[in-house]
């Protein structure tokens, strides 16, 4: 009960207006002040937690991704799923799926996913007849994807937090991203009909050449990918040495991204990144408050109390964090919660990698859940359209979302057969 208090007083204060990071440093520090009289070595207590080489991944890949998106070295990307996807049934939201999925392999970001192709892709998916509907849809869903499909720089987080392979944590995510991306196609595929060109349209493009074009993009995944799984490089060097890797297609191969659009980069990770490691260096005083008051203790006395089995309990968990990530974001919600939840997951024998893919799906779902998401609000702002009719566009893919949870659950082998393949113990 206590845990349940104190994310109520916490939401309290958010809604109030304070930032993330004053919010989560103010409540812990009233709490130790009440409770004990006193503070604890509060400077310690945060270098330890921020003081982690893996975080440096997460600038870094955000870099990759903005350095992509400015070169405009994605922009092949669509052009090659359109040209080779046009004449298929619904196939204009097909070759969006397929640019998203792809892209998500590249950003690691929902929002940069939705934002990227969708500037490209809605125009396009309008134009050749499909439904607005369709068209908003099926790039909010398909955004969604750059959580899942590594890299992704929640799972960055996630995996420091937790002490888990990101190796594995990676691997686990490719197989629910790619059913996910088929589960979208498969209803495009069925909902809409064929695209209709328009009189003023270019004659279609061989798709062979446009694949070939989008080729430097397409390599930028596997380079990063691949270095990690063969061993080459660690996670932090994979997104290190695959941000050299971005800046030399942009620069050499495409000349497109100048000093300029280098420098908005670096600054916008930055900025990011600051962001995140004052979130961290006060959820790290939060956690140590959860540990004082023995709420780890307390919710794993109470799963027993109530009864719970394994399955009840992680249907609890992603209906919990579903309704965080309708008022939170994505890593604030992994600090906040995993404090608490690991000695649970610890009882039941719950592998942690698992529950990562698991919470990773429950936070796609809050990324897209009406009255207002982050995801929605780009589709707004891309295409000037009413929110309550973007909204509506939206509810198939969670329901998509929601039985591609529950197939999870069910068979925890979707996720866990890849990094097992591989060699991981789980």
């Amino acid at each position: 009960m206590t845990f349940f208090l104190l994310l109520a007083a916490l939401l309290v204060l958010l809604y109030l207006g304070l930032p993330m990071f004053a919010a989560l440093f103010l409540l812990p520090l009233g709490v130790l002040l009440w409770v004990e009289g006193g503070l604890p070595a509060l400077g310690e207590l945060v270098l330890g937690q921020i003081d982690g080489y893996l975080l440096v991944a997460i600038p870094l890949f955000m870099l990759m991704a903005h350095v992509m998106v400015r070169g405009r070295v994605v922009d092949d990307l669509y052009a090659a799923a359109f040209a080779a996807l046009r004449g298929v049934r619904g196939g204009v939201g097909i070759a969006t799926v397929a640019a998203c999925t792809i892209f998500a392999a590249i950003s690691g970001s929902s929002v940069a996913t939705a934002l990227t192709v969708g500037k490209i892709a809605i125009p396009q998916m309008l134009r050749y007849g499909m439904s607005r509907r369709g068209a908003f849809g099926v790039v909010a869903g398909g955004g969604t994807l750059g959580i899942l499909i590594p890299p992704s720089a929640p799972m960055v987080l996630y995996a420091y937090v937790t002490e888990t392979s990101i190796g594995a944590l990676f691997l686990a995510g490719l197989v629910p991203g790619v059913m996910m991306a088929l589960m979208f196609a498969a209803y495009c595929f069925i909902t809409e009909g064929h695209a209709v060109a328009p009189e003023d349209a270019p004659p279609p493009e061989n798709p062979a050449i446009a694949l070939r074009r989008a080729g430097w993009s397409l390599s930028l995944p596997v380079f990063v990918l691949g270095g990690i799984y063969m061993g080459i490089f660690t996670a932090t060097e994979a997104a290190g040495t695959g941000t050299l890797y971005a800046i030399l297609i942009a620069a050499l191969i495409y000349r497109t991204l100048g000093w300029r659009d280098l420098l908005d980069g670096v600054q916008e990770a930055t900025r990011t990144s600051a962001m995140l490691l004052m979130i961290i260096a006060a959820a790290a005083i939060y956690g140590y408050m959860l540990t004082k008051l023995q709420v780890p203790q307390e919710l794993t006395a109470l799963v027993t109390d109530w009864g719970l089995s394994r399955t009840g309990f992680i249907i609890a968990m992603m209906v919990l964090l579903f309704l965080l990530g309708l008022v939170l974001e994505s890593f604030s919600i992994i600090l906040l919660t995993m404090p608490a939840v690991l000695p649970v997951l610890a009882q039941f024998g719950i592998d942690k990698v698992w529950y990562g893919v698991l919470l990773t799906l429950s936070l796609e779902m809050a990324l897209i859940s009406p009255p207002v998401a982050m995801n929605l609000v780009v589709i707004k702002a891309i295409t000037g359209a009413p929110l309550a009719e973007v909204n509506r566009s939206i509810i198939p893919y969670m329901l998509m979302l929601a039985l591609g949870t529950a197939l999870i659950i069910a068979f925890p082998g979707i996720a866990l057969w890849l990094p097992r393949l591989a060699g991981y113990g789980i």
